[in-house]
């Protein structure tokens, strides 16, 4: 049995000790916002912040994990309010949404302990794999979180849960309405 802190709720969980982190989340408590990508630590897919530092979860055991706090893009924020979540959607950061999780954990961390990173520092700081390629948006998400963090900048760029994606995607400007002629 191990015993430590998931989003701020105090778990044990039996399952074997060598067991990594990432399937005690996935399979254990039923979090799977924490994607599997490598299985490695690669590509990044799998970050969680522990104790307040970005880790991939492929490789950290729950024997390492014992007592520790862990924070997975469930816990970031309720209501993806949290300026990384913002800052990426309002950047056009996220395609496929897969690596999104892994980045998400990572860039909170960043800014958790340097409130204002330069570009090489993000680089630097989330080298995680994105098949989409969103690397130049992602720089400029963050530095918009940052923004955000400091109060210099309000962005209401994710809807909140439960509202419906027709609803969403009606707020939307219509490129190229059902019936109008295209452009040539």
């Amino acid at each position: 049995m191990t015993d430590l802190v998931v989003n701020g709720r105090p778990l044990r969980i039996a399952m074997d000790d060598a067991t990594p982190l990432l399937w005690a989340l996935r399979d254990g408590v039923n979090l799977t916002g924490t994607k599997y990508g490598c299985g490695n630590g690669d590509c990044g897919a799998c970050t969680v912040l522990v104790d307040g530092a970005a880790l991939r979860s492929c490789l950290v055991t729950l024997a390492e994990a014992e007592g520790r706090e862990i924070v997975t893009i469930e816990g970031l924020s309720r209501d993806r309010s949290h300026p990384v979540q913002q800052a990426l959607v309002a950047q056009g950061a996220i395609q496929c949404g897969f690596c999104t999780p892994g980045i998400a954990m990572a860039a909170a961390a960043l800014l958790a302990r340097n409130p204002d990173p330069a570009p090489p520092e993000i680089a630097a700081a989330i080298p995680h794999l994105c098949r989409c390629g969103v690397y130049s948006r992602l720089i400029a998400a963050v530095q918009q979180a940052a923004r955000i963090a400091a109060r210099a900048e309000r962005v209401d760029a994710a809807p909140v849960p439960g509202i419906d994606p027709a609803d969403a995607a009606r707020a939307l400007p219509a490129l190229n309405p059902v019936g109008a002629p295209a452009d040539d």
